[in-house]
């Protein structure tokens, strides 16, 4: 486990279980320079360094008031250096297994480096903004309906019920009586959804319906008979840039990662090997 989630863990420990330190009341002034917060043996922990550990805490406790996370981060920065001065100080980090591990965790960290510069190169917010216009401004609203069901196991149950709710039987009263299917309590409510929300026949119904209407047939399902009812329809409202742009920026990075390394694939020479060393055939990059 990396050093982060052990100190987010910690930290959520700290918080659920004791009492906060006397100093974590203390409303936390921003200092000048960089000032040192803590030594251990002499090695200092400045004020950078736990501004730093805790923009790379998991976003829960980000938002937290500094003046009670800066303490409880300290505190664990303090057990951090007095762990990591005894592993030295016993030679740990010259044995062949720190080292191998060591070297994968320079691997990771260099990995991360390329990638992360190829999306701050390429995902921009000119980028986002335009694919923001592409993907979600420049095309048709969604459109969504409100319905209701009832839903029965056999077609003439159902049909029976759809004469009876044309003679002035209530919907959701009916519904409530008879529907073997979600929503039965609240009278069949569905809530609010679109085509691809729902099984394709069951949609097809409530999408050619106006609201107020009942579906003049039954629809089949996997799940057995629906009898119809539409109540409202809407567009469902296009979400601003600003809302949009962690979902855009996320999916953005994504294919950027993927690209890049399909092109360091594509010019590099790769030869798999069986798990007895025997040579394999050449596989498509």
């Amino acid at each position: 486990m990396s050093a982060i989630p052990i100190r987010a863990a910690l930290l959520a420990t700290a918080l659920l279980a004791s009492p906060l330190p006397a100093e974590a009341q203390l409303q936390p002034v921003a200092p000048g320079g960089d000032p040192v917060v803590a030594r251990v043996d002499g090695a200092e922990i400045r004020f950078s360094d736990v501004a730093e550990a805790a923009q790379r805490l998991p976003e829960q406790f980000r938002g937290m008031p500094p003046q009670i996370l800066f303490p409880l981060l300290i505190d664990q920065m303090i057990t951090e250096a007095v762990v990591t001065q005894a592993a030295r100080k016993a030679g740990l980090q010259d044995t062949p297994e720190v080292r191998r591990q060591m070297a994968r965790i320079e691997d990771q960290v260099i990995q991360q480096a390329l990638i992360g510069r190829e999306i701050a190169e390429k995902v921009t917010e000119q980028s986002l903004r335009a694919r923001y216009q592409r993907e979600i401004a420049d095309k048709p609203a969604e459109a969504e309906v409100r319905a209701r069901h009832i839903l029965v196991q056999t077609e003439s149950e159902a049909h029976t019920i759809i004469t009876s709710l044309a003679g002035g039987a209530d919907f959701a009263a009916t519904a409530r009586e008879k529907s073997r299917g979600p929503g039965a309590a609240e009278g069949g409510d569905l809530g609010f959804f679109k085509k691809e929300d729902m099984p394709e026949a069951l949609a097809e119904a409530a999408f050619a319906l106006q609201p107020g209407q009942v579906g003049p047939n039954p629809v089949r399902t996997q799940f057995g008979w629906h009898v119809v009812k539409v109540e409202e329809r809407r567009e469902q409202p296009r979400p601003s840039f600003e809302e949009a742009e962690a979902g855009l920026r996320r999916t953005a990075s994504e294919e950027v990662a993927e690209a890049l390394v399909e092109r360091l694939r594509g010019q590099s020479r790769i030869e798999r090997f069986g798990l007895d060393g025997s040579p394999l055939p050449a596989t498509p990059r």
